[in-house]
């Protein structure tokens, strides 16, 4: 009981990191959508720049084709008049793309956002989960402690020192319920004569196959009616 506190008790940050990784993640998604939103912006900033420019371009020529004096001039007019509308074009083509462009990424930064807030709700709940279980373990393993005291006080120095080093070689577990000729953890069926042995109580029999010491739970006495 007590090594099952202490592993709960050690596995808790690391499932609190990977809370702070999961609310990481979705904070960092919600940033990602926003910095493509400022770069789209700025793409349309330049667009509308160099549309202006062209416009601007465009219109003095309108404004110089009444000045012009023959058919050639007013030919090359046409001209350069025909290549600014074609460049107003390629750019208005280009401010649609990026406008719809914006109106997706303004979808998917609402998506991000409430994709993140539902994340932090999740987040801090199985964090106070975890702050509850780590209070109970806590309690817990401090119960089991005083109550280890008292029992480590009633055993041998032989018996105590065997439990150790079993329970340091089984992860903290060094008994295991003997039953129906089976030791409980590692499921090997014991030798008739060994599990007499456990069955009698009178003395620390252990599993052949996984060393645990082992124990027998008497049965219910039936109630008298």
């Amino acid at each position: 009981m007590a090594e099952r506190d202490r592993r709960r008790m050690a596995d808790i940050p690391g499932a609190q990191q990977a809370l702070d990784a999961r609310l990481e993640s979705a904070t960092a998604a919600v940033d990602t959508v926003k910095q493509r939103i400022a770069v789209n912006q700025a793409a349309r900033r330049d667009i509308e720049k160099d549309l202006a420019v062209v416009q601007g371009r465009l219109s003095k020529y309108k404004n110089q084709l009444m000045d012009v004096k023959t058919n050639k001039e007013y030919q090359a007019m046409q001209k350069e008049m025909a290549v600014a509308e074609e460049e107003i074009s390629t750019q208005e083509t280009r401010m649609l793309e990026r406008m719809e462009e914006s109106d997706a990424l303004t979808r998917e930064l609402k998506a991000a956002e409430a994709a993140l807030t539902s994340e932090r709700a999740a987040v801090s709940a199985q964090k106070s989960a975890l702050d509850g279980e780590r209070a109970d373990a806590e309690r817990e393993l401090q119960t089991v402690l005083g109550e280890r005291t008292g029992v480590v006080a009633q055993l041998s120095r032989e018996a105590l020192a065997l439990f150790e080093r079993i329970a340091h070689g089984r992860r903290g577990i060094a008994v295991a319920e003997a039953r129906d000729g089976l030791c409980t953890l590692c499921h090997v069926r014991m030798r008739p004569q060994v599990y007499n042995d456990v069955r009698r109580n009178d003395m620390l029999v252990q599993c052949e196959s996984c060393t645990r010491i082992l124990y027998t739970v008497p049965p219910a006495t039936p109630q008298a009616s």
